[in-house]
């Protein structure tokens, strides 16, 4: 267990306040063409309509907005697969501090240059998260930088509750929210937000198969690592956060595992019922929909499409698969 405070509704809808002068709210659409697919009544909530492209921002601001003036002075450091390295780069272009980013060698060229070009510096280390996580972790506890954890962070998972809010001013009857989890962040976020305005909705994690740390921690209640072999760098962990943890043992209602091959699919349901481009994790809503499509019959079903970030090479397995 951690011994960070887990963040409040209070927290996130004063973190609403705090990123409204830098972020506006984002889209949620109701798309009968994936009704069938879900067997229920579907909307999509577009976080791949961030200045990022993935829901990862809302945490970045809210966090950096508040670190203090000794810490902008020493700068950030963290680890990233790439949409939360995007979302520390895009928060501190904004209030002016250093970042720099720990990626894995091999990581998503498009979520690097990205990254890149909000000004950030990157740091290639290792084969794949965990691995760019301990260099960085050393690195903060060598050089005094400030280290911003993707996952255990109350500020970021308070950040990015308020899309929950978005969704649920939009259409407050909704009975399902389905979740991708990677570190976790997001889903419990969706949870603390969720289950204080209306307890009654479920909220459905999601990840992938092939790095199942969060979904095995969840259900063991207790710290689980496993092999980490996604293509979906969102999910990418090979070790859970223990902050998150905590929020979902107590909030979350289920979680599914998918396969590689039914994130595929989703990318291309995705692309061809709401001409979104998903990425493979944002897939994993849609995939985990599926997975449960007979406890969902009839439902008012929210998918969160979490980030758009995805690669030409998996773009191009996702439409070979599909066609």
């Amino acid at each position: 267990m951690t011994s960070l405070q887990a963040p409040t509704f209070t927290d996130v809808v004063a973190a609403r306040k705090r990123i409204a002068p830098y972020l506006r709210p984002t889209p949620l659409h109701r798309y009968p063409l994936l009704d069938d697919l879900v067997g229920a009544q579907v909307w999509v909530k577009h976080e791949n309509h961030q200045p990022i492209g993935a829901f990862k921002p809302r945490g970045g601001v809210n966090l950096v907005a508040q670190l203090s003036p000794e810490e902008r002075e020493r700068g950030l450091i963290t680890a990233s697969t790439g949409n939360h390295g995007q979302s520390i780069a895009y928060a501190a272009r904004l209030f002016g501090v250093r970042a720099i980013v720990g990626m894995p060698e091999e990581a998503n060229p498009g979520k690097v240059a990205a990254i890149r070009a909000l000004g950030a510096e990157i740091l290639f280390h290792g084969k794949d998260f965990d691995a760019a996580r301990q260099k960085v972790e050393d690195l903060a506890e060598e050089e005094g930088y400030r280290y911003v954890s993707s996952g255990d962070e109350p500020h970021l998972i308070a950040g990015v509750g308020t899309y929950t809010l978005e969704i649920l001013e939009e259409l407050p009857d909704a009975e399902v929210i389905v979740v991708p989890v990677g570190g976790g962040s997001g889903a419990a976020g969706t949870c603390i937000a969720s289950k204080t305005i209306n307890a009654s909705i479920q909220v459905i994690g999601s990840q992938a198969e092939k790095a199942p740390a969060a979904y095995l921690t969840w259900k063991a209640q207790e710290r689980v690592e496993s092999a980490m072999e996604t293509f979906a760098e969102g999910l990418a962990t090979r070790a859970p956060f223990m902050l998150p943890q905590s929020i979902l043992w107590r909030l979350l209602d289920d979680f599914v595992l998918v396969s590689e091959d039914e994130m595929l699919r989703g990318i291309v349901h995705f692309l061809e019922r709401t001409h979104n481009l998903a990425e493979g994790a944002a897939a994993a809503s849609l995939a985990g929909a599926i997975k449960v499509r007979d406890r969902l019959a009839g439902k008012k079903v929210v998918l969160v499409l979490t980030g758009g970030n995805l690669s030409l090479t998996n773009l191009r397995r996702a439409l070979e698969l599909g066609s």
